[in-house]
């Protein structure tokens, strides 16, 4: 379980998309498997979303070399469409991200807690990483 009161980390970035794309790639378990990896030696062969409160949610998370993997979910505990979603993780540590429209870009805000396990830069460093590469994939989608 989380601490009381674990250190909250936020990580954001700014998609060059309106919010109603970055929301559908945010969400859609056919994009999530594209960009829900924070490095080109991971990737993410399996995800589910139902998106409600109450829903639940998993993407698998591997190496790509098969030497390592977890599944990484939750429950959902607010949804506003292209807005806001907030969720509990499975370790019962909290995850919020504001989808906040800036004309045709999306400004994303994501603040997690923080885990025991790793050093909170690392934590940091991973999040911002697979942020990072939503932002790209989106991007590139959309620019073609």
């Amino acid at each position: 379980m989380a601490k009381s009161n674990p250190a909250s980390i936020t990580v954001e970035t700014v998609v060059h998309s309106p919010v109603e794309i970055v929301w559908e790639y945010w969400t859609d378990p056919k994009h999530i498997t594209q960009w829900n990896n924070a490095s080109d030696d991971w990737h993410t062969p399996y995800a589910e979303n139902d998106l409600k409160v109450g829903g639940k949610f998993v993407s698998r998370m591997e190496a790509k070399d098969g030497s390592v993997g977890f599944d990484f979910g939750g429950v959902y505990d607010e949804v506003s469409i292209h807005e806001r979603i907030s969720y509990s993780i499975a370790d019962g540590r909290n995850v919020k991200i504001d989808f906040i429209r800036q004309d045709n870009d999306t400004r994303i805000i994501e603040t997690f807690d923080a885990e025991e396990t790793h050093p909170i830069e690392m934590q940091q460093a991973g999040w911002q990483a697979i942020l990072d590469n939503f932002k790209r994939y989106v991007e590139s989608a959309n620019n073609k």
